[in-house]
């Protein structure tokens, strides 16, 4: 079975496993989240499943008549977020269903789809680990990228060349991690590890694709 749901990262903390070792955990604040609409392929194309998140737990302020009827249509609040995952045809999620944490109390192993922190315009050195040039000496060269060019010929620089520009901000998948505890009552998953992205980021959790059997 897919499962996904949306949520919040609210930082890192430390737990103790059932070997009773400290372990490093990203504390997920994830659900609930009401199922908006079921796309099915004889009327959409294909199959997938749109469900919705507040990340304030309450409906947002200011909605438009647009987010108010698609809500009104599945009989739940406004969502501020919604998003959707491709499913099978033959699944039983329902418009109005609502996904919670007690949904993932049985799974192992989850996937983490989050936003890296945004870095701004930075050079080779810090975007692509670019060893530099001598640091002293009357060297001129220190955190430069070096030659981009080719001469006469080809006359121009080759795309995707390692050269400065805007570092972060982009979408990344964390595969595998480990999930430690669930706390319904509040919402919350533990998961082992670091999960990209800042305190508050948006992301979204889902049963792991591929398992590492150990």
């Amino acid at each position: 079975m897919k499962l996904e749901l949306l949520g919040k990262k609210l930082g890192m903390s430390q737990v103790y496993d059932e070997d009773n070792n400290l372990v490093p955990v990203t504390i997920i604040q994830a659900g609930p989240c009401p199922v908006l609409q079921v796309k099915t392929i004889d009327l959409d194309g294909y199959s997938a499943v749109q469900i919705g998140y507040n990340p304030k737990g309450k409906s947002p302020n200011k909605s438009n008549r647009c987010t108010n009827g698609h809500a009104s249509k599945a009989s739940v609040e406004p969502q501020q977020i919604s998003r959707e995952f491709r499913l099978e045809n033959d699944h039983d999620f329902t418009v109005g269903k609502i996904l919670t944490v007690n949904d993932f109390s049985d799974i192992a192993m989850v996937d983490v789809v989050s936003t890296t922190k945004g870095k701004g315009f930075q050079g080779v050195v810090k975007r692509w680990n670019f060893a530099g040039g001598p640091a002293s000496h009357g060297s001129m060269f220190h955190r430069r990228g070096g030659s981009y060019g080719l001469c006469q010929w080809p006359g121009r620089v080759f795309k995707n060349k390692k050269m400065p520009g805007h570092m972060g901000d982009v979408q990344r998948t964390t595969q595998n991690l480990k999930v430690l505890k669930t706390i319904p009552e509040k919402n919350l998953i533990l998961v082992k590890g670091s999960v990209p992205g800042h305190k508050g980021g948006i992301i979204s959790i889902r049963i792991a694709k591929k398992l590492k059997i150990s």
